[in-house]
């Protein structure tokens, strides 16, 4: 069947979002960026180094939580030529004869992923084999995907390991015989080819756990245009929100929100998200600075009530160092976009496509604001709470997984003995190491580098062999002929890399569970080796 067809002209979803490097000369604590949280807000995501091949119920002494149970799934590996950039669907059948109820999703990968979208869909549409497949041969859309099934989760731009985990007993539903398809873009600047893979970990819960099965609430801004050499923001203003929702539903908002990630590229540097109307305390709910590759989700225990909310606005932002504007696009371009789970009759998806203005200046940032255009559904009928019969039986468990497999991949030390794939110059170095993996503004980009260290502006050599480390006092960043004794090195080789007392320091890149690939850092290992040179 054309899924295309089905959807007619209404907009995708698009959650695009590339690999994030640390300040690779300051303390592990100093991760260059910053989240402003309000009270209600209790959990950023601290389960990112989750392992979901162990049962997450611990015997504390205190209230453990809902028991969950894990279920685990590599989607195998996919090649990437020198330069390419794909955008391939990706399939895991669960196999499950009936419903289950996921408490958590963790997604990993080995890097080159710049984002994610995954829903859970009926076995029988977009059909074909699993594993990875090209999405329009299928005729997969992902506002098909979210109509004909639901939302499952989301990848942070360019994060390596992140856990959704909402408040307990608030699930994502997976009807009996559904999958799970992923929309992916894999991008890597480098030229070398690469491998890279993909996990899933899903941790589910027992029906009479349940409380609360949520839907997607989706936000977007469609119309940027980012002057050059300048630092920007675009906000929202859908201040007819409430109204619209009545009109569609037949009642006033209702929403509980559980948990909001928001999307932007290596030039976003700001999200918040407000509401008005209602009762609540403070109308910001969400407020991010700085972007390193972290992973943002965050999850509201309690859920936020907004019920009898009348209206919303939410920003992004951005600095544009670069000397040509940017707009909306995958590649160089940028996005805006906010996932949301709630409890709610109606799914919601507001969006800017037109209209934007300038209106003034703020603190050097140029201010845009733009109206909102609302669509409001009805979730799937099969997106109902369990039955009695499912909370009196025992717990049902998909067979289509591996509970011993890890949905995080260890870490392991550089192999010293590995060959780049390429020449090592220092062009390669900065092409496959730096611009992949640190340019983001809050690491070592060219605006507000992390520890002062750019790795993205002209004279990049001077700065390699003078920069002073913060991290270890007295280490040279890069010692010509010398890697071992080189901090940047050190960094991208070990798991656990020790300064010269001896104290431990994170690994570069920062958020990363795993190193770069071997040959990636004997690209670095070999061209300190010959002798650094520019």
């Amino acid at each position: 069947m054309d899924w295309n067809g089905f959807v007619g002209p209404i907009v995708a979803l698009g959650f695009l979002g590339s690999v994030a490097c640390g300040d690779a000369g300051a303390p592990a604590e100093d991760d260059g960026g910053d989240d402003e949280v309000s009270p209600t807000q209790t959990s950023t995501d601290e389960d990112t180094d989750t392992d979901a091949g162990e049962d997450t119920d611990t015997d504390t002494g205190e209230d453990p939580g809902v028991e969950t149970h894990p279920v685990n799934h590599s989607f195998g590996t996919y090649a990437l030529d020198p330069f390419e950039e794909v955008s391939p669907c990706v399939q895991w059948t669960l196999d499950n004869e009936a419903a289950v109820y996921a408490q958590a999703v963790t997604l990993s990968n080995e890097g080159y992923f710049h984002h994610s979208n995954w829903f859970v869909v009926p076995e029988d549409v977009f059909e074909g084999p699993d594993g990875y497949f090209d999405c329009e041969a299928r005729g997969f859309t992902e506002i098909a995907a979210t109509l004909l099934g639901t939302v499952l989760t989301a990848q942070s731009t360019q994060s390596f390991t992140e856990t959704q985990r909402t408040q307990d007993g608030a699930v994502i539903k997976i009807p009996a015989g559904h999958k799970v398809i992923g929309a992916t873009h894999m991008l890597n600047v480098g030229p070398a080819p690469i491998e890279t893979e993909l996990f899933m970990g899903l941790e589910f819960i027992h029906p009479k756990d349940v409380t609360a099965i949520l839907g997607p609430f989706r936000l977007t801004y469609f119309d940027l245009d980012i002057p050059a050499q300048s630092e920007a923001r675009f906000t929202a203003r859908c201040g007819e929100f409430g109204q619209e929702y009545e009109d569609a539903m037949g009642i006033p908002p209702d929403h509980k929100l559980h948990y909001v990630l928001p999307h932007f590229h290596y030039l976003g540097n700001y999200f918040q998200l407000s509401f008005t109307g209602g009762n609540l305390e403070q109308p910001q709910v969400y407020e991010h600075s700085g972007f390193n590759g972290d992973a943002n989700g965050l999850t509201f225990d309690p859920p936020i009530d907004l019920s009898d909310i009348t209206g919303l606005d939410f920003t992004c932002g951005y600095d544009n160092w670069r000397d040509v504007p940017v707009g909306w696009g995958i590649g160089d371009q940028e996005m805006c976009v906010m996932l949301g789970l709630a409890e709610s009759e109606g799914l919601t998806d507001i969006s800017v496509h037109e209209g934007t203005v300038a209106v003034g200046e703020q603190d050097g940032i140029i201010q845009f604001e733009g109206p909102c255009s609302t669509i409001v559904s009805a979730p799937n009928p099969a997106q109902g709470p369990p039955t009695q019969a499912e909370r009196d039986g025992p717990l049902y468990l998909p067979e289509g997984g591996d509970a011993e497999l890890p949905a995080v991949p260890e870490c392991v030390d550089h192999d010293p003995n590995a060959a780049p794939a390429i020449e090592p110059t220092l062009d390669n170095v900065a092409t496959v190491i730096f611009e992949q993996s640190c340019a983001f503004n809050a690491c070592h980009g060219q605006s507000n580098p992390a520890a002062g260290l750019d790795l993205i502006s002209p004279g990049l050599h001077g700065r390699l062999l003078d920069h002073e480390v913060l991290g270890d006092p007295g280490a040279s960043l890069v010692e010509p002929g010398d890697p071992d004794n080189s901090w940047l090195y050190q960094r991208v080789a070990e798991c656990e890399p020790q300064s010269g007392e001896g104290v431990s320091v994170t690994h570069m890149p920062l958020n990363a569970p795993i190193l770069l690939s071997d040959p990636s850092v004997a690209l670095l290992r070999e061209w300190i080796a010959a002798g650094a040179m520019p």
